[in-house]
């Protein structure tokens, strides 16, 4: 009987606003996950876009963000089974060191983060995309939510909390329509964890292409 490699693993891609539970629901999948917060530029990039009108970096901006060192560790990932990954600092905006994901030869895994969305297309080009799905919790729960786990976490200052948690609780509609557009499917998080279980089963899911 001939033996064949196993198949390359596929990625879903798990995004929403912060705070909606990309990271609870990414755990309870019991898939391995590859944090995309790990793939923010550092506080001294002179790339980083401000918030309109202020002096804060905004963090919310997909331009504070490292797409493409990105992509390249999903698509490593699923071809090899491990990868490097950086570790980041949110509360000090810089990158301490280095570490390795290892997957093995599990089929499927999950990359959650803010920005995933501005990735489906080209995950999807790369021929690594099993889903891509958007949380979403509603404006004020999750400005509860991210509120309360930011501070607990020291993530940053209170005053710059306060002004990040009202913009994004104005914008939080906008946010989630950007991201279906580039091609997630909305959901809470009991179908998020139903698509995931059948993407582990092998089952086929509809997966949202941009209009």
């Amino acid at each position: 009987m001939s033996l064949h490699p196993p198949s390359p693993a596929r990625v879903v891609l798990l995004c929403g606003p912060s705070g909606s539970g990309k990271s609870l629901v990414a755990a309870r999948s019991g898939l391995p996950v590859l944090r995309l917060d790990d793939f923010y530029k550092e506080g001294d990039d002179p790339t980083l876009p401000l918030v309109a009108g202020s002096s804060d970096i905004d963090w919310d901006h997909p331009g504070s963000w490292d797409a493409e060192v990105a992509v390249e560790a999903i698509v490593r990932l699923c071809a090899t089974g491990s990868t490097g990954v950086p570790v980041y600092d949110l509360a000090s905006s810089s990158r301490t060191g280095e570490e390795t994901l290892h997957i093995g030869r599990t089929p499927l895994f999950v990359a959650e983060g803010i920005f995933a969305a501005e990735i489906v297309e080209r995950c999807r080009e790369r021929g690594v995309l099993a889903d891509a799905l958007c949380l979403a919790r509603g404006p004020v729960t999750t400005f509860r939510r991210r509120f309360l786990r930011d501070l607990k976490e020291g993530r940053k200052s209170v005053p710059f909390l306060l002004r990040r948690g009202w913009r994004l609780l104005r914008t939080e509609r906008a946010i989630v329509a950007r991201q279906v557009s580039l091609g997630a499917h909305a959901c809470g998080r009991d179908e998020a964890l139903s698509r995931l279980a059948a993407a582990a089963a092998g089952r086929r899911v509809r997966t949202r292409t941009a209009a």
